[in-house]
């Protein structure tokens, strides 16, 4: 779980950086940058082996490769093309520069090398005081490695950045209860709310009641920031009568928002779930697989594993078996589908 919200808040900052490299001087570096967002990581490294003949720009080449690298979970071969592309540096510090460090550590944190992913936040932060994302993600791997107190200054050092980003401020609170530290989590949610609400939204302070446990407050935000519309507030409430014991009524919260707005890739998976936990199984694969035919979904993985899960639910072995192992093709650093491989082995 750790991982995946590390995983989860990289690829955020990664979308970003993944811009075409244009160009036509680079025309198989920019081929090789549209594999990588195709995940045709294969066919982006025979591109940027082409650009290296046709002699096109060696940086742009080598962190094209150490994607591609990262892609294939070759994670020390990653680091070390993202090592010679920082090597190829002119001297004078640029975007790419930061862009080539936050995927360096991505690939030393991803073997496992905290302490060297933690280094590069560092330097990031040396060269730029107020890089918020160097902040968080060094103070995530702190609060990973037990070092509640590092954390929290780093953590302190981002919610002094931006006061009002509640967004962040969540993520936070989830990094610290992921590592064991959820009341630590909860007096940054508590200060929030103390320090006052009138420049945060029905929404921003549902959440927050939300993760302070604080449910019927909860609910009452979040029906306001229902009728306020977006999905999200209907996320949250739902999951709020799910905890409250009323799954009924979080269906139809969920129902309600998908006959009122049409499919949404988020709702229907946390219908799916809800249905799971009610035991209606079915029902869960449909909701699933329904948000999976969205075209550009943007959580396919989560989609595909709880369909897999919902497959097991119902003792369709053999199929869960036959999606783990696609899954595992696409996905092979995820530990927990590597122990559910070796579960369906058995059955």
């Amino acid at each position: 779980m750790k991982k995946t919200r590390y995983a989860a808040f990289l690829g955020l900052i990664f979308i970003a950086l993944l811009t075409g490299c244009g160009g036509k001087k680079n025309e198989n570096i920019t081929a090789g940058m549209t594999a990588v967002e195709e995940l045709d990581y294969d066919g982006a490294l025979s591109s940027f082996e082409a650009a290296r003949e046709a002699g096109e720009n060696e940086r742009l080449l080598y962190r094209g490769e150490g994607m591609a690298y990262m892609g294939k979970s070759m994670y020390a071969e990653a680091a070390q093309a993202f090592e010679t592309a920082l090597s190829l540096s002119n001297g004078r510090v640029n975007g790419m520069d930061y862009d080539i460090n936050y995927y360096l550590a991505t690939a030393y944190y991803k073997q496992g090398e905290l302490s060297r992913a933690a280094d590069v936040y560092s330097a990031i932060i040396a060269l730029k005081e107020s890089e918020r994302d160097a902040y968080y993600l060094r103070g995530f791997i702190y609060a990973e490695q037990g070092s509640l107190d590092l954390a929290k200054a780093d953590f302190d050092k981002v919610i002094a950045l931006k006061k009002n980003d509640y967004d962040r401020l969540i993520d936070i609170y989830g990094v610290l209860e992921a590592a064991g530290f959820k009341g630590a989590g909860q007096e940054y949610l508590q200060a929030a709310m103390d320090a006052g609400t009138k420049d945060m939204t029905n929404y921003e302070k549902g959440r927050i009641c939300y993760y302070l446990e604080d449910y019927e407050n909860a609910r009452t935000y979040l029906e306001k920031a229902r009728d306020e519309g977006g999905y999200e507030a209907v996320l949250f409430l739902g999951k709020t009568y799910e905890t409250l014991g009323d799954n009924n009524y979080a269906i139809s919260v969920y129902n309600a928002y998908l006959e009122s707005e049409g499919p949404n890739p988020q709702v229907l998976n946390q219908l799916g779930l809800c249905k799971m936990q009610a035991g209606d199984y079915t029902g869960a694969l449909g909701n699933f697989q329904i948000a999976m035919n969205i075209e550009n979904n943007g959580m396919m993985q989560v989609l595909k594993m709880n369909e897999i899960i919902a497959y097991e639910r119902l003792g369709e072995y053999k199929n869960a078996a036959v999606l783990i192992d696609s899954y595992l093709k696409t996905y092979p650093d995820d530990e927990e589908a590597k122990r559910e491989y070796t579960f369906l082995q058995t059955r």
